[in-house]
C-alpha cells in the first residue's frame, strides 16, 4: 500500500513534473514543475491558473488519459516526482491497468459537450464507458443504469433517444457530464465544465455538481475559471502560474492575500466584478 492510500488522500501529488517529448521540429516543452498538493477525501479542488499553465495536462495525466494510445492529443509524460490517485502509483501505472484504474476516475474533459458523437443517441453515448469494459453488459441493467444517470444530472428522461444536435449547449454539457459519472467514480476530474454554457445556466451546473457530491461522495479536482462557481463548488483552490503552483488555500485565503504577480491579478479581476478570468494572461519572463 502506498503512503498516499494509508493515509487516505485520493490525491497525493509530490514534486511533479510533466513534459511533453519533442515531436519533429519541436523541441520537448514542460508542462508542470515540481507541483506538490494533496486533495482529501469529499473535497473539491478547484484549480486556476494562467493561460499554458499546465492545468489541463494535469487533468489530462490525473484521469489516465495520458497513457490512451487512442488520444489524437500528444500525451505528456512524468518526468519527475510522483502523482498517486486512489492508491494508484502513475509512474507504475500501465495500460494494461487503465480500464481498472479509470472505472473509479470519472473524467470530464475540455469542451466535452462540443465532441459528443454526433450519430449516436443520449443514452449510447452515456451507456458507451460501460459497454468498452463489457460488450455483454444486460440490455435491460444497462437502460436502468443509464437511466438513472440521467436523471441524476437533471436531465429528463425523454431526452435519452435524442442526438447531441437536438440539445442545448447546457443540455449536452450534461450528457457529457453523465457519460463521466456513470461508472459511479469515487473521483472527478471536470476541465472547464462551464465551458460553453450560457451564463443563465452555469448556476444550476453549479448545483447539479454540488448535489452529486451529496449523493455520490466523490473527491474532485475542477478548472473553472468562473470565481462565483468555483466559490460555490471547491472547498479549496489551486492556481498554476507558468507550470509552477504558486497558491493555494481558501479562495478567501488565496485571494484576500494575493503573494504572486498573477493570484494578484485574479483578484483585481474580481474586486472589479468580473467572475470569468478566463481572459487573464501573464506576460512572458524576460
Amino acid at each position: 500500500m502506498t503512503r498516499a492510500a494509508a493515509h487516505g488522500y485520493p490525491i497525493m501529488l509530490s514534486d511533479l513534473s510533466l513534459e511533453y517529448p519533442p515531436r519533429g521540429a519541436s523541441a520537448a516543452a514542460v508542462a508542470l514543475r515540481g507541483v506538490s498538493l494533496r486533495v482529501a477525501p469529499g473535497e473539491v479542488l478547484g484549480l486556476l491558473g494562467s493561460a499554458g499553465s499546465g492545468k489541463s495536462t494535469l487533468a489530462r495525466v490525473l484521469s489516465g488519459d495520458f497513457l490512451d494510445p487512442d488520444s489524437p492529443s500528444p500525451r505528456p509524460v512524468i518526468t519527475g516526482g510522483e502523482a498517486v490517485v486512489e492508491g494508484t502509483s502513475l509512474r507504475r501505472l500501465r495500460r494494461r491497468r487503465l480500464a481498472e484504474y479509470t472505472f473509479s476516475v470519472g473524467y470530464l474533459e475540455q469542451e466535452a459537450a462540443s465532441k459528443l458523437p454526433a450519430d449516436r443517441t443520449v443514452a449510447e453515448i452515456v451507456a458507451e464507458p460501460i459497454l468498452r469494459r463489457d460488450r455483454k453488459f444486460p440490455e435491460r441493467q444497462l437502460a436502468g443504469l443509464v437511466a438513472t444517470t440521467v436523471d441524476a444530472v437533471s436531465l429528463p428522461l425523454r431526452f435519452l433517444n435524442a442526438y447531441p444536435y437536438e440539445l442545448s449547449g447546457g443540455q449536452r454539457q450534461r450528457v457529457a457530464l453523465a457519460r463521466s459519472i456513470v461508472l459511479g467514480p469515487k473521483l472527478l476530474i471536470a476541465d472547464e465544465p462551464m465551458a460553453g454554457i450560457d451564463l443563465t445556466v452555469r448556476d444550476s451546473v453549479a448545483t447539479l455538481i454540488n448535489d452529486m457530491r451529496k449523493q455520490l461522495t466523490f473527491s474532485g479536482i475542477v478548472i473553472c475559471h468562473d470565481l462565483p462557481v468555483l466559490r460555490r463548488i471547491a472547498d479549496r483552490i489551486a492556481v498554476l502560474d507558468q507550470g509552477r503552483l504558486v497558491a493555494i488555500g481558501t479562495m478567501d485565503e488565496v485571494l484576500g492575500d494575493p503573494r504572486h504577480p498573477f493570484v494578484a491579478k485574479l483578484a483585481g479581476a474580481l474586486d472589479r466584478g468580473h467572475a470569468i478570468t478566463d481572459d487573464l494572461e501573464r506576460r512572458p519572463a524576460t
